[in-house]
């Protein structure tokens, strides 16, 4: 049996040239992450936090389309946040965009950042690469205020799309280690009945993508 990769290490093989050229080659096949962004909607003077941030481009983005808001962003590969404070210092955003590298099913804000929690929080197309992408969820919704939203998008189940499209895509994604997440809707609909928060989700691009959104009831 071969040794047990740590997630760090793994990450950080895997990123360590591709994260080079990844936003370039991402944007044809990451559906549905410029919706999530226009979606976020955040109120002005919030807290936004993005969950595997990668690369930031996310949330450089956001930081663009929605001045009034404050951003964050974790993840646990080195090679993706040297890149990630490179894209952000270079934006001019380093005032309003701050990283961190933490293990996104154990983080605290609190340490991190000083924050006690954040109005959204975000994960795109990061969900799938995470072995413990349950206790992810849980942990975002311990950290989401009153009233905040928890944003999700990454791989669907593609139900719309051809047999052999599904069978392709998925035994390439294998390749990077990505699963996609099936049981989504039904593990984030029970984690936010859990914790005081409705769950709504779609299928885009006949089911390529899935996007979910928790919404916490207001104090």
């Amino acid at each position: 049996m071969g040794d047990v990769i740590a997630p760090t290490e793994l990450m950080d093989r895997l990123y360590r040239r591709q994260r080079h050229v990844y936003d370039a080659t991402r944007k044809y096949y990451l559906l549905g992450r410029d919706r999530l962004i226009v979606r976020l909607a955040p109120p002005a003077g919030s807290r936004v936090l993005e969950i595997g941030c990668g690369t930031a481009r996310n949330l450089v983005l956001a930081a663009h389309v929605y001045p009034g808001a404050e951003f964050f962003g974790i993840d646990i590969s080195f090679e993706m946040l040297e890149t990630a404070h490179n894209v952000v210092e270079r934006e001019g955003l380093s005032d309003r965009i701050r990283l961190a590298r933490a293990d996104a099913a154990v983080f605290d804000p609190a340490i991190l950042f000083g924050v006690p929690g954040f109005s959204r929080i975000f994960v795109s197309y990061s969900l799938s690469m995470m072995p413990g992408w349950r206790a992810v969820l849980e942990r975002a919704l311990t950290w989401l205020c009153p009233g905040g939203e928890l944003h999700v998008v990454d791989f669907g189940g593609q139900e719309q799309l051809p047999v052999w499209f599904r069978t392709g895509l998925r035994q390439w994604l294998r390749l990077f280690h990505v699963t996609p997440r099936d049981e989504l809707e039904c593990e984030l609909t029970l984690l936010g009945l859990r914790s005081g928060a409705l769950t709504a989700i779609e299928r885009p691009f006949r089911g390529y993508a899935q996007y979910a959104v928790c919404r916490r009831l207001a104090a």
